[in-house]
């Protein structure tokens, strides 16, 4: 499982990038040679920008780029990556629920409220939930409306339903 890390030691690391193809489209991946902080689709409804003193740097992400691969395979459930997420706490908090949620399930915005102590917080869940800087890693597509409907999703409702589909073991993505 992925552990997140809650702060940064060295604030002077230099942001290190690269980009991989996928089934699911280009996925952008940033961190700083030692942690993920970011996972980005870049053919969603909101790709990130290269800022300009990240550094190209593929063999950072060898590991991430080997798992995700195999995720999409359908041959990993689990993933081994050191995060490091910035944002606020309670989004911090939620991020961590997400990860808790098993591969092949999902849970309502409700119920991961309920699971960060702020059980009348439905949409605030949402909103942390659609800030989660590292796709599917930080299983944010295992989160489905209370009456059990694909909603909202970064990427677009195709793409959450073909992970959803692959984790339910209808489907194996593989690379593009």
């Amino acid at each position: 499982m992925p552990t997140m890390q809650t702060e940064q030691t060295e604030q002077t690391k230099q942001t290190l990038y690269t980009t991989m193809e996928s089934s699911i489209g280009e996925l952008l991946l940033v961190g700083d040679g030692e942690t993920l902080s970011g996972l980005y689709m870049q053919d969603g409804r909101k790709p990130k920008q290269i800022a300009p003193g990240w550094v190209e740097a593929a063999a950072s992400f060898a590991d991430v780029r080997a798992q995700l691969e195999e995720y999409f395979a359908g041959e990993r459930t689990t993933f081994e990556v050191p995060l490091a997420p910035e944002g606020a706490p309670f989004e911090r908090e939620v991020w961590r629920a997400l990860e808790e949620i098993p591969y092949g399930e999902t849970v309502s915005y409700g119920e991961i409220a309920r699971r960060v102590g702020q059980p009348g917080a439905a949409r605030a869940v949402g909103t942390a939930n659609g800030r989660n800087p590292i796709a599917v890693i930080v299983p944010c597509h295992r989160v489905i409306g209370a009456d059990g409907s694909l909603t909202g999703y970064g990427g677009g409702l195709e793409r959450k339903r073909l992970l959803l589909e692959l984790e339910r073991g209808q489907g194996r993505l593989g690379s593009r």
